[in-house]
């Protein structure tokens, strides 16, 4: 006697099923919906760096050395990123936003802005701009490029692999001699507008996420590890007010999900499935 065998349902599929139930979902983003946009992510399979940590908020005020490091880095990766488009999970996401209460990202890519999503919460800020830290003005990136360029003539044209958030990998080099410049207005730190480890998220910013995950039906969680406690938080508390949970990434740590999924880093599918295959 012949049996059928049936394949399993897809990701997708079983992700379509679960969102069916629910009105208003709150999507919490991470690295994984960027991956495929030429972005790299900070972890391997199993959770761990794959890169010397990044730098931390009190190393880079601190440290002259530390902060000619992050920014030499970041004039090399700066093009990298800055060139980087929005992928299908971006624009699969901007497509659902009838069905999503908010979209709360820990990227910084503004990749989620551009695919046309609305209202974003950019949690841990926008690469894209920088901030001073004595005065508050901000400037755009693209701005503080021109002026590293400038400062650093022999840096120009130098060829590096691509790190997350527009870092570049450049071990080995002496960076003692890297000029940043400083504010023009109050001759203040300059620093990009996102947080460092060891700085908190703004209030502001983590209340206007935390109401909008009370008034939702439900989370998921698209293309993060959960490993960082500024996005796990949220997934604690829709757990702690028995909300259910989709968690869609190949590394996150899902003990609290109701739905746990596994998938492909930026490939999703049309609506209504806006976060079919991302992983």
């Amino acid at each position: 006697m012949n049996r059928v065998m049936q394949a399993p349902p897809a990701p997708s599929d079983l992700l379509r099923d679960w969102l069916s139930g629910f009105g208003r979902v709150f999507v919490l983003t991470g690295a994984g919906c960027s991956t495929a946009s030429g972005i790299p992510d900070y972890r391997d399979a199993r959770g761990e760096w794959k890169r010397t940590p990044p730098v931390d908020f009190r190393d880079f005020v601190g440290d002259p050395l530390a902060n000619a490091r992050y920014w030499a880095r970041s004039f090399v990766g700066w093009p990298m990123v800055s060139a980087a488009a929005p992928n299908d999970a971006h624009r699969a996401l901007a497509q659902a936003a009838g069905r999503i209460s908010r979209l709360v990202t820990q990227n910084v890519d503004g990749l989620h802005e551009r695919a046309g999503s609305a209202g974003v919460i950019d949690l841990h800020g926008r690469i894209d701009r920088v901030v001073c830290l004595q005065c508050a003005a901000s400037t755009p990136r693209s701005e503080m490029q021109e002026r590293l360029a400038d400062a650093n003539a022999g840096w120009s044209g130098l060829v590096a692999g691509a790190a997350p958030d527009g870092d570049a990998d450049l071990e080995g080099r002496d960076f003692s001699g890297f000029r940043v410049p400083a504010c023009r207005a109050c001759a203040g730190m300059l620093k990009p507008d996102v947080v460092f480890f060891g700085e908190n998220v703004p209030r502001a910013r983590y209340e206007a996420a935390r109401d909008a995950l009370r008034q939702s039906d439900a989370l998921l969680v698209v293309g993060s590890s959960l490993m960082v406690y500024s996005g796990f938080r949220f997934a604690r508390m829709a757990h702690e007010a028995g909300q259910p949970i989709a968690i869609l990434s190949p590394i996150a740590r899902s003990r609290r999900a109701t739905c746990a999924l596994r998938g492909s880093p930026g490939h999703c599918g049309s609506p209504p499935r806006p976060s079919a295959g991302c992983g």
